[in-house]
């Protein structure tokens, strides 16, 4: 019986760098304004409302947390 083989995956070493930590905060506020502007719709009720607004609260959240982790050395600061 041939011997079981274990493949392991072949990385580059960019494909492993984190990406840019500023564009990716860009992008988190620059989409929780465009959830808050959706407030202006035809939404017939407020359960749209509610979801937009949390997850925007959340994104913002996101990148608060992110800033005082990497502020108090609990997160490298990679870039």
């Amino acid at each position: 019986m041939a011997a079981e083989e274990h493949h392991e995956e072949v990385y580059a070493p960019d494909q492993l760098k984190p990406g840019n930590r500023k564009r990716a905060q860009k992008g988190a506020i620059i989409s929780a304004a465009i959830m808050l502007l959706f407030f202006w719709g035809n939404q017939q009720g407020n359960t749209e409302k509610v979801w937009l607004a949390v997850i925007a609260v959340g994104l913002v959240a996101v990148i608060i947390g992110d800033a005082i982790l990497r502020r108090s050395g609990l997160r490298p600061n990679d870039q």
